[in-house]
């Protein structure tokens, strides 16, 4: 009855929600940025209690800097919800016209999806991100955060609600889901009739119960075990540097180099030297033989390991002989995420670019890029890691629908 109740509130919202002007939504979301800000105190003491419970329940360090929010952290889900304001309208845009023989005239325009359901963990920033996303594409949202960050998420939904309320728009735009027991999330799942589009963003466990259990249509956002390949002809140096931020820059996040793979030419000179970087992170090495054998302080890896998204200070370490098999080994061990290449060989670089199947994927560059803000999309929904329909960070544009408006004079179907 709980969830029916909050469910068709949502589903009663999503009208009034699609009929807003781009003024009155970007107004909208510029006042929720401003009350997040003031009420930072209030948000900030909230998250303290779920940080308190974390440590006392041996949270991961991953995690827990995945739940933490601070200052800048809040400043920066303000600042992710003004630029959504500051994007252009999704809704309403024309994308084809035509005319049919028999005089019909067709006209392809975006729509809202209605009512979007996410379901995620620890990660409070997240339940601003979706809002201002959700909200500026012209649907209701219902959140299913994870019980770590109820208390986090509470507060930072009764701020977006106050900003609501002072613009005259439906609280019901946003809805969470305050019950935090798995048989109200697999409940969830079910609800078809009310939700019209369910996003998972987690570890993997979440996301595959979400695919296996959901009757509503999933978009699935995948976990992250990125690969970096270092060719033979990388600038060592500069190599150094984009895997130590890969690898360090935050360890808990999706988009964090987990997988190494080194071309056999140069492991016995390069791992070293980047392990002299790595170790002042304390990062661990898990090699193959041959990267056991280039570095004395590598721990041989398993099978398991060369799958893993560790979000943890460790990295694993293949060597191949050129990059076919480094493209046949990533495309193996990843997980559609975002992989890289090292290299001044611009045909390497090209085979690697066509070759690998991820939703992103770099040359010469941090795979800590792939997020919705850095592409200029405003905050992000999620990274789908699948192929329908959309792929890669989901701004505005791909959590639209589509229909079609056809006008005739008369015509009748013979």
């Amino acid at each position: 009855m709980y969830l029916d109740e909050l469910c068709l509130k949502a589903k009663n919202a999503k009208y009034s929600v699609a009929k807003l002007t781009r003024e009155e939504k970007d107004n909208a979301l510029n006042v929720i940025a401003k009350s997040l800000v003031d009420d930072e105190e209030s948000i900030l003491a909230a998250n303290a209690k779920d940080i308190e419970a974390g440590v006392a329940n041996g949270m991961h360090q991953g995690l827990l800097d995945r739940l933490t929010l601070n200052h800048e952290r809040i400043e920066g889900m303000a600042e992710g919800i003004r630029q959504v304001a500051a994007l252009d309208d999704p809704i309403g845009k024309i994308l084809d016209v035509s005319t049919r023989p028999n005089g019909l005239k067709l006209t392809k325009i975006t729509v809202p999806m209605g009512v979007i359901g996410i379901i995620y963990e620890s990660r409070p920033n997240v339940t601003a991100d979706a809002f201002a996303l959700c909200f500026k594409a012209g649907s209701a949202v219902i959140l299913k955060g994870g019980k770590d960050a109820i208390n986090s998420n509470t507060a930072i939904v009764a701020s977006i609600k106050k900003g609501l309320a002072q613009c005259g728009i439906t609280e019901d735009a946003i809805s969470l889901i305050e019950k935090t027991d798995r048989e109200t999330t697999t409940e969830f799942m079910k609800k078809k009739e009310y939700v019209d589009l369910l996003i998972p963003r987690g570890g993997a466990g979440l996301i595959k119960a979400v695919v296996d259990n959901s009757t509503i249509p999933v978009i699935e956002t995948g976990t992250g075990n990125c690969h970096i390949f270092v060719d033979e002809s990388a600038d060592f140096n500069e190599a150094i540097e984009i895997i130590f931020n890969a690898k360090t820059q935050r360890i808990g996040v999706c988009n964090a180099c987990e997988s190494l793979v080194i071309h056999e030419n140069i492991v016995k000179e390069f791992l070293p030297k980047l392990y002299e970087k790595l170790s002042t992170k304390n990062v661990e090495i898990r090699g193959d033989k041959a990267s056991c054998e280039a570095l004395s302080e590598a721990k041989e890896a398993t099978e398991e390991d060369f799958y893993k998204e560790y979000l943890d200070y460790i990295l694993s370490v293949k060597t191949v002989s050129n990059t076919e098999e480094a493209i046949d080994f990533i495309n193996e061990h990843n997980t559609g995420h975002s992989d890289a290449i090292l290299s001044k060989n611009e045909e390497n670089i090209r085979k690697f670019l066509q070759g690998v199947d991820s939703a992103c994927v770099y040359a010469n560059a941090s795979t800590r890029f792939t997020d919705g803000f850095e592409f200029g999309f405003g905050a992000e929904i999620g990274i789908s890691t699948q192929k329908l329909h959309a792929r890669g960070p989901m701004g505005l544009e791909q959590i639209v629908s589509y229909k079609y408006l056809i006008e005739g004079n008369g015509q009748v179907r013979g």
